[in-house]
């Protein structure tokens, strides 16, 4: 059956190689719904498309907007203190951000569930690619913002894969995507694209740029929060953890090269 190679599984990535990621990412069912729906949505563009360049200049938009959208989404949404606050919405907020900072080698958590992740796509890319091209534009618009996706989610995973990168530039924003992870959450909201960071202020280059943060991995949901706003804890079943667990010995992942 569909989605048979990830039912009941737990996958580490501190714990494997890139080939286990490979066959992981590739069998998961929300990265093959991303890309079964980039291609039909491609297919309607070049059906409906009335000009070329109208059709490029939406994949161009498409894809300066999407780093963007990420950008805020990543930093004043996932890393805001208001949905944790919320019981409706605390649920939500352990399932798309905490918990991934609670462990973030677990990699069912690090992909997002499509009911959250779909209509952000579409509400990010589609209005822009109707402005510039109609129907065609709206998905292209969508094509563009799905692939992006499929790509970032890709790169997320290496940036925890217990694996050194040989391209220097993948090596560079693993390191800095690291350092958001175990020195500092309050900066290096990229996971591509670190353009955003710093135009507004929040990219550093290395950990002595900013202090060790305390709040690194409960994101302010510490044991009073937790007392006043219990909702994400009694999901957990288990109060928030100040640190993650620790990686394998000689992984690439290991907290002291990240801080460093």
């Amino acid at each position: 059956m569909w989605g048979d190679a990830w039912r009941g599984r737990s996958y580490d990535l501190g714990k494997m190689n890139l080939r286990d990621l490979a066959i992981a990412y590739s069998t998961y069912p929300a990265i093959q719904v991303y890309a079964a729906l980039a291609l039909i949505s491609a297919v309607l563009a070049l059906i409906w498309f009335e000009s070329g360049w109208r059709l490029v200049a939406t994949v161009f938009v498409a894809s300066l907007i999407y780093p963007m959208a990420w950008y805020g989404i990543h930093r004043y949404i996932l890393h805001g203190r208001w949905l944790y606050r919320m019981k409706w919405s605390a649920p939500l907020w352990k399932r798309i951000h905490f918990d991934h900072h609670q462990d973030p080698h677990k990699l069912e958590v690090l992909f997002g569930s499509l009911a959250n992740t779909l209509p952000t796509i579409a509400l990010v890319t589609v209005p822009f690619g109707w402005a510039i091209d109609g129907k065609a534009g709206a998905a292209a618009a969508l094509a563009t913002g799905l692939v992006t996706t499929c790509i970032y989610e890709f790169f997320h995973c290496i940036q925890h894969l217990n694996y050194k990168p040989r391209w220097a530039w993948v090596a560079r924003i693993k390191q800095l995507h690291l350092y958001h992870h175990f020195h500092n959450e309050d900066g290096n909201y990229g996971i591509i694209a670190y353009g955003p960071d710093m135009l507004f202020g929040s990219y550093y280059a290395h950990a002595k740029e900013k202090p060790r943060s305390p709040t690194v991995f409960n994101l302010g949901y510490d044991l009073e929060e937790a007392a006043r706003y219990p909702w994400v804890m009694e999901a957990t079943g288990a109060p928030p953890r100040d640190r993650p667990p620790r990686p394998p010995a000689g992984s690439d992942n290991n907290t002291a090269k990240a801080a460093s």
